[in-house]
């Protein structure tokens, strides 16, 4: 079909009006593909429930459209087809044919593609939750031919995608929100260590916690905590150490009696005070063969 309407004709403004804003529609359709469908319902509910104020609002705006996600999919993917089949119609009432291939799909491509997703890729929240009204109109609207095809996508991949972290996918999202990961995170040092090692409780063992007798740093009962013992205790680098008595010989076998002190425990004493160390804080562990 060739040019039907010349510049300055009243059908000519209808066409460019027309134009625009089906590129818009075709924009805003391609934007919330890609803004509403990287929102997963996990998130959402996060943001609904513990968000901040503003995004709670948001996140409660949304969660209704996008819960069925197949369906959502199904009529934004048909609105912004029409939209993007319709436009080269418009345009070749208005130029030849083959300007409006080049002009359409420049228009799509830049006005229709990498411009809404860009902008809803990084305020895909705030925008789905304006436009969630008009999302359920359009919804209904397509719903006839829309919902057969979610259906058979329910059924061919699942209605459930909620994804959910394993114990050491979450050890490591909390790990990236700390502030020593450098990525903005809010957690402390010991926050993140404490909340990681209660993910781990599931997959630890008394064992993991022990450390085997030969690797302990041990020193006699009887030992004087002079400068050279108090000096070897810090070159350790230890937090505690243990200390032996001599063994108690006894007709079922040979005891140890073993006693627990923890370095801290030894600021107080002057290493020019000679002190024994049976005469520090010290704590009793069960004896062992």
């Amino acid at each position: 079909m060739g040019v039907e309407y010349t510049c300055c004709e009243a059908e000519f403004f209808i066409h460019i009006a027309v134009i625009v804003l089906l590129v818009l529609f075709a924009g805003l359709m391609s934007g919330l593909t890609l803004g509403l469908m990287s929102l997963s319902l996990v998130d959402l509910e996060v943001l609904a429930k513990s968000g901040t104020p503003k995004d709670q609002i948001y996140a409660a705006k949304i969660l209704p459209v996008v819960k069925n996600q197949h369906l959502l999919l199904c009529t934004l993917l048909i609105c912004n087809a029409a939209a993007m089949e319709t436009l080269p119609i418009f345009l070749d009432g208005i130029v030849s044919a083959w300007v409006a291939i080049l002009v359409s799909v420049t228009l799509i491509l830049l006005f229709g593609e990498i411009i809404p997703q860009s902008v809803c890729t990084r305020h895909g929240l705030a925008i789905g939750a304006t436009v969630a009204p008009a999302v359920h109109v359009l919804v209904w609207i397509c719903f006839p031919l829309a919902y057969p095809i979610s259906k058979l996508l329910d059924f061919l991949l699942g209605d459930g995608h909620r994804t959910l972290f394993r114990r050491a996918e979450l050890k490591t999202l909390v790990n990236f929100h700390g502030n020593e990961a450098g990525k903005g995170g809010e957690l402390t040092h010991d926050e993140t260590t404490i909340i990681a090692g209660a993910l781990e409780l599931s997959d630890k063992t008394a064992s993991d916690a022990m450390t085997p007798i030969l690797d302990i740093f041990s020193i006699d009962i009887n030992a004087k905590l002079d400068r050279t013992m108090m000096n070897l205790i810090l070159e350790k680098g230890i937090a505690e150490c243990l200390s032996i008595t001599s063994s108690l010989q006894i007709s079922s076998g040979l005891f140890w009696y073993m006693f627990h002190i923890l370095v801290k425990n030894l600021l107080t004493i002057h290493p020019e005070d000679t002190v024994p160390v049976k005469s520090v804080t010290i704590r009793r562990i069960p004896r062992c063969v």
